[in-house]
């Protein structure tokens, strides 16, 4: 599956300042993993973008988020896989 857009290529000085932030979010928030790939993967289905999509997919899967967890995410509302805690990420991006 292809980007949309090279991003590292069209803008490599905006790549590098999302790849920062990314590893900061990631590495020194303190954030349990679940709830990054929540956002991610929330957000990019929110953005429509795909390619994102598959890899925070496989992101997650990497991780050992279940399958069930994954899939219901765009149907979180209607979903009794995520505890208080994911729903309450999951409404404030919706």
């Amino acid at each position: 599956m292809q980007p949309r857009i090279n991003f590292a290529k069209a803008a490599p000085e905006a790549y590098q300042a999302a790849a920062a932030f990314d590893r900061f979010v990631v590495k020194e928030s303190g954030l349990a993993p679940a709830i990054t790939h929540l956002i991610k993967l929330r957000a990019s289905i929110i953005n429509g973008c795909a390619y994102c999509v598959d890899m925070h997919v496989k992101e997650s899967r990497k991780d050992g988020l279940s399958e069930q967890w994954i899939n219901l995410m765009s149907v979180w509302r209607e979903s009794t896989v995520y505890t208080p805690k994911e729903r309450a990420c999951l409404l404030y991006q919706s």
